[in-house]
């Protein structure tokens, strides 16, 4: 490194994260002179920066090379292709030196950074005959087209179809983030779908859709006797995943005595059924999906921090709506073709002044509330080839309409 390189200008503004599992080196690191005045974070592993990523602005992420979960170079890369703005530097806890020195990149410097990097990905990619990281990471980015099932060709939605890409074919633990209706549930069977695991089943549980009194048995199952009514024996929604992909929905709404035993199966892979003595081992990828803040229910004390870990190792942050406007029309022309065929219509069509009011929308319910807006016009269309403005009624108002026509003169 050369003795006149210029570090960066941190100002107050500056957000930085630091990840190691070292605290003293984190301490020094955070100490350091040269990041006086940003406002900085700690985090242990490669898995937790990823998800704090997603809950924070950062400018600056410091990774030690020694990461306890993940590799570092993959972090870089995932981090360098999802969040182009930000700032990567790679460090090493184990240099040895009795005071931290800062490392400064310059241009030429990250290069040689990232090329040392990937040589030593592809030397080990190699000997497994595997594809090598950077290679892996272009191809999932290079990928055309949208995940099966997803319609929608913005920038937000082609990062999601290429982080999809990248680690489906991997066993990591994925963790789908976003608003209701933003298509989680068709990121995971999507995965699913692309992964080594596609040929057996992929299982779904609705975690808020079950009984707290009935997770148990749903999830890890019961044996013959083991409370009232359980006459024969029931292989648990785990166990009926083997060999595939067990998808998590609404995990957020997971009671905290099942997150105990949840984390215990991703620790140790094996199943227990309700009443029985028998251990069995199960083989499943865990995908899990949330519409609500893991990391605030954590602070909370909802939900269990070292689950959420477990659980967070590849988060995927799914765009609202609202942010990605320009896939409306496509969205749009695509749940009209589909209300057509299934009444046997010729294809309708809305007015370009629709079309521009609807890309101007809040859509809180995201892609489903637009679908049922789309419906209810259809239907409130007749025999009409064109949706008008007049077409498009809220259930709101609808109901309103229907109050007026009951009332009595």
């Amino acid at each position: 490194m050369s003795a006149t390189a210029t570090p960066n200008i941190i100002s107050p503004r500056t957000r930085l994260l630091v990840a190691s599992a070292d605290s003293s080196f984190r301490k020094r690191v955070m100490a350091n002179p040269l990041y006086a005045g940003a406002h900085r974070e700690e985090v242990f592993g490669g898995a937790q920066a990823l998800a704090r990523l997603v809950e924070i602005r950062c400018d600056s992420v410091l990774l030690d090379r020694n990461l306890p979960d993940l590799d570092a170079g993959e972090v870089a890369e995932i981090i360098r292709k999802r969040y182009p703005h930000i700032r990567v530097e790679l460090l090493d806890s184990r240099e040895g030196h009795t005071e931290f020195q800062a490392e400064v990149h310059t241009e030429l410097q990250d290069v040689e950074v990232r090329e040392s990097l990937e040589a030593r990905t592809k030397k080990l990619s190699e000997a497994n005959g595997l594809p090598t990281l950077r290679a892996q990471t272009r191809l999932a980015f290079q990928e055309e087209g949208a995940l099966h099932g997803m319609i929608g060709t913005s920038r937000a939605m082609q990062q999601v179809y290429a982080l999809a890409r990248m680690v489906a074919p991997r066993d990591t633990s994925v963790l789908v983030m976003g608003e209701t209706g933003t298509g989680k549930e068709l990121v995971a069977q999507g995965i699913h779908e692309l992964s080594p695991r596609r040929k057996q089943p992929c299982v779904v549980v609705n975690c808020a859709a079950i009984p707290e009194a009935l997770l148990e048995t749903e999830l890890f199952g019961h044996a013959r006797g083991a409370f009232t009514g359980a006459v024969q024996s029931r292989l648990g929604r785990i166990h009926m995943a083997q060999g595939g992909t067990l998808f998590l929905d609404e995990i957020g709404d997971l009671p905290l005595s099942m997150q105990a035993k949840l984390l215990r199966f991703l620790q140790n892979g094996e199943v227990q059924r309700l009443g029985s003595a028998e251990v069995y081992r199960v083989d499943v990828r865990v995908v899990c999906a949330t519409n609500v803040s893991l990391l605030e229910m954590v602070q909370e004390r909802r939900f269990r921090q070292d689950l959420y870990y477990r659980l967070a190792v590849f988060p995927i942050l799914m765009p609202p709506l609202r942010t990605r406007a320009e896939d409306i029309p496509v969205l749009t022309r695509h749940f009209l073709r589909l209300l057509s065929t299934e009444v046997a219509l010729p294809e309708r069509t809305v007015s370009p002044t629709v079309l521009e009011s609807l890309k101007l929308q809040n859509w809180p319910g995201n892609v489903r509330e637009l679908q049922h807006a789309l419906e209810r016009a259809f239907i409130l269309a007749g025999s009409s080839e064109e949706l008008l403005a007049e077409h498009f009624r809220s259930p709101g108002e609808m109901c309103g309409k229907i109050g007026e026509l009951a009332a009595p003169e």
